[in-house]
C-alpha cells in the first residue's frame, strides 16, 4: 500500500479526522495532563503559602497571645450557660447588673471587639503576598522620534 502512497494519505486523513474530533470532544490525555498540572501548581502554591518561618521566642509568644481571644470568647460563652444552670440566682443578679451598663459603653465594647478582629483579618490579608512576576516598565520617550512625518516636522519647526 505504501507504494501507491495510500499509507501516507490514510495517515493524513486520520490526523485530520482526529483534529476535527478534538473540536467536538475533549482529548482525554490532554485533559488529564492539564488537570495534573493544575494539581501540581496548587500544591506548590499551598507549600509556598504555608512554609514554616523560623521565628524568635518573643514572636511565638505574641502569636500565642493573639490566638487566645477567640477561644476565650467561645469558652466563656459556654461557661455562662454552665453558670446559669449551676447558680441561677447569681447568674440573674449579674445579668441585671449588665442591664445597668449604659448603651454608649456597649457601643464602645462592640467597636473594640470588631476593630480587634477586623485588624487581625487585615493583618492576615496584608501578610499574603502572591508570587506575581515583576514586569519591567519600559521608559517612554517624552517626544516621538522625528523623521517619520513631514507635517509634524514642519509644525515643530514653526513652534520653535
Amino acid at each position: 500500500m505504501s507504494i501507491l502512497g495510500l499509507g501516507r494519505a490514510a495517515r493524513q486523513v486520520g490526523g485530520a479526522v482526529a483534529e476535527v474530533a478534538e473540536v467536538f470532544t475533549v482529548n482525554a490525555t490532554k485533559a488529564e495532563q492539564a488537570a495534573h498540572q493544575r494539581y501540581v501548581s496548587a500544591l506548590k502554591q499551598a507549600g509556598a503559602e504555608f512554609r514554616l518561618e523560623r521565628k524568635g521566642w518573643f514572636d511565638r509568644f505574641i502569636d500565642g497571645l493573639n490566638r487566645l481571644p477567640r477561644p476565650m470568647l467561645a469558652l466563656s460563652t459556654i461557661a455562662l450557660f454552665a453558670y446559669a444552670m449551676k447558680d441561677p440566682a447569681g447568674f440573674s443578679e449579674r445579668m441585671q447588673g449588665l442591664a445597668y451598663v449604659p448603651e454608649p459603653l456597649w457601643w464602645l465594647l462592640g467597636a473594640v471587639v470588631s476593630f480587634y478582629f477586623g485588624a487581625r483579618e487585615l493583618n492576615y490579608f496584608r501578610g499574603y503576598r502572591p508570587n506575581i512576576p515583576v514586569v519591567p516598565v519600559l521608559k517612554q520617550e517624552t517626544q516621538p522620534p522625528s523623521g517619520g512625518n513631514p507635517a509634524i516636522e514642519e509644525w515643530r519647526s514653526k513652534k520653535n
